[in-house]
């Protein structure tokens, strides 16, 4: 199993150096949301673009995560009925399986 999670490609790239991505959602940081929002399936996925990136115009990058080792959720936020994973800790590089841009061109 793998899940999603959508970054801005400026925000991935500070993490490098650290060795860690702390970055929760859009214009916000792990330490303000509490976790760091991620998706269960490129399904899941179209819906926060919709929502959340239709606008963005930045490039944005598709990380795949391994959960295996990590704290993840799974919870119903207030503003939804869908089910999302929510990382509670800063994810750790190793734990990206892919780095992609997105959308793939």
């Amino acid at each position: 199993m793998t899940i999603l999670h959508l970054a801005l490609a400026a925000d991935w790239e500070a993490a490098q150096p650290a060795g860690e991505y702390r970055i929760s959602t859009l214009g916000r940081t792990l330490e303000q949301e509490g976790f760091i929002h991620a998706c269960t399936d490129h399904t899941q996925l179209e819906g926060v673009v919709q929502r959340f990136y239709h606008d963005i115009g930045q490039p944005l990058i598709l990380l795949t995560i391994d959960p295996a080792g990590l704290d993840v959720r799974m919870e119903i936020p207030p503003d939804s009925t869908e089910t999302f994973p929510h990382i509670y800790q800063p994810l750790p590089l190793r734990a990206v399986l892919s780095a992609t841009a997105f959308p793939p061109s």
